[in-house]
């Protein structure tokens, strides 16, 4: 069966007020309820490591630390400077920096979804009938599926990309976004870019699918796409200025180390590929027809450019996989409503699914995604220990390769991270490397960086005289790594054994 793309402009579009006043207010009902239930999590889920460890270095740049020298973090800038609106916000107010940055996001999502419905208000890339089940699919996948990864850099983009979205539905379907729009939209998209160099790869497929689609490379010179460029040469030329050891410091470690991954046949284990397929696939059998409207077209765009992304990042880790199942289940909600539309006027809300089944299968298959997004290490269960100690802003080291292990544990104790980085980033990858390198010189790189990185440790150690020293047996055999180091040796003698809690060593200095 072959599928043939056709125009949206079929559909008979009425203003929201004319859809129906009980449509209407059972969809602010949903909505309503998804937000509450949304911000519930934020209470339930741990708190992001890498987040946490992100606010960590926003607040030591702010005291005068420097980027990638003093702090060191292997993204570029705008990984930390999300978050310094956020910082500078909660000391302000006195809140602790968590709870602001939960609400800037949920602000900042909220009003993503404002303007890019409004951008569509008279579009016919959408019908009447589907503005509902995709606003509420918009609100679960931006609020509710990202769980852990809630605040993560490609959540912040995806929130940021979602206005670019509404534009190019407009544009696939020849029709004319507002200046506004387009203007808003080039931000949203010049910010998301700035986080990684991998979106711009993403989304440089999307524009390629729309200006293919309309037959006109206009597309790739458009409004948005003038003032992305604009902001990404602003924010590289402050790059080059103000953070010049992004490129002689960070880059090199990137370079020899951080490019490391998985094998191709290792990723597509992952189960956010089996996850991402099947959320596909069910999305292509609620089609009425064999027809791929444009504006589902330009979300199966958006998802598969990001699934390579996903795979080009050779990690495997859930946030990456983020984006990629995110404009799924938007496609997702698209075709839900396309099914509403194809509908006699008799048929009702519950027929529309195919009963019960069809509704306990998109739900099953979103849970299992939660899940898959809240499959991080957290490191709670070490806080009553901690607790027990008494000790006011402790002072915390940890030896690991694993963020989770400190962060945000050290921010929910209120105590003061020690190290430069968040993790043993380097050793981390000692065993994969040693698996899989069989060039001598690639092999005397890496024990090179290797050695950088326990002076560091050392150094680190010396420099702060943590009040705790976290020793982790759960993730990998860190206490070998640690007894490899006289130095580090001699100095947790200095140390005694408090209690081990999860196959994590909690050391307190004896001073205390």
């Amino acid at each position: 069966m072959t599928m043939n793309f056709e125009s949206d402009a079929g559909f008979a579009l009425q203003p929201i007020g004319t859809v129906g006043r009980r449509t209407g207010a059972n969809g602010w009902v949903i909505l309503t309820l998804l937000f509450a239930a949304a911000i519930g999590m934020r209470l339930l889920v741990a708190a992001n490591s890498d987040v946490s460890w992100l606010l960590i270095a926003g607040e030591r740049w702010l005291d005068g630390q420097r980027l990638y020298s003093d702090i060191l973090e292997t993204n570029p800038p705008m990984a930390v400077l999300v978050y310094v609106p956020g910082l500078l916000l909660a000391r302000a107010v006195g809140l602790p920096a968590e709870v602001v940055i939960d609400g800037l996001v949920f602000a900042a999502l909220a009003l993503s979804l404002a303007a890019s419905a409004l951008i569509l208000r008279r579009s016919t890339a959408l019908s009447a009938e589907q503005r509902w089940p995709l606003a509420i699919a918009a609100l679960l996948v931006l609020a509710v599926l990202p769980a852990q990864s809630f605040g993560q850099r490609e959540h912040i983009a995806v929130i940021e990309l979602m206005p670019v979205f509404a534009v190019l539905a407009l544009r696939i379907n020849h029709e004319t976004p507002p200046r506004w729009g387009a203007l808003m939209a080039g931000l949203g998209l010049g910010l998301a870019l700035c986080f990684k160099p991998h979106f711009a790869l993403a989304m440089m497929g999307v524009f390629a699918v729309v200006a293919a689609r309309v037959r006109s490379l206009r597309t790739l010179c458009a409004l948005e796409t003038v003032v992305a460029a604009a902001v990404l040469a602003i924010y590289g030329t402050c790059t080059v200025l103000f953070f010049p050891e992004y490129f002689s410091e960070i880059w090199p470690l990137i370079r020899d180390i951080y490019s490391v991954g998985l094998p191709f046949h290792r990723m597509v284990m992952k189960p956010a590929v089996v996850l991402w397929a099947l959320t596909l696939a069910t999305t292509i059998l609620l089609r009425r027809d064999s027809t791929v409207r444009p504006t589902l077209l330009l979300l199966f765009a958006g998802s598969f450019a990001f699934a390579l992304v996903y795979l080009l990042q050779r990690k495997g880790w859930p946030y990456h996989s983020y984006p990629m199942m995110a404009f799924a289940w938007l496609g997702f909600g698209y075709a839900i409503g396309a099914r509403e539309s194809g509908r006699t006027s008799q048929s009702s809300w519950q027929s529309s699914w195919r009963g019960v089944g069809t509704s306990a299968a998109a739900a099953a298959l979103f849970m299992v995604a939660i899940v898959w997004f809240n499959h991080v290490i957290d490191a709670r269960f070490l806080q009553p220990a901690i607790a027990r100690l008494g000790l006011a802003h402790p002072t915390i080291l940890a030896i690991s390769g694993n963020g989770g292990v400190a962060h945000p544990l050290t921010r929910a104790v209120g105590g003061v991270w020690a190290s430069r980085q968040q993790s043993l980033l380097v050793a981390s990858y000692d065993e994969y490397v040693r698996e899989t390198e069989t060039d001598p010189r690639r092999l005397a790189l890496f024990e090179s960086y290797l050695q950088r990185e326990r002076s560091w440790m050392i150094d680190d150690f010396k420099r702060t005289n943590p009040t705790i020293v976290l020793v982790d047996r759960a993730t990998g055999n860190w206490d070998q790594w640690l007894r490899a180091s006289p130095e580090l040796v001699r100095m947790l003698g200095g140390y005694r054994l408090f209690e081990t809690v999860g196959n994590v060593d909690i050391y307190v200095r004896r001073a205390n």
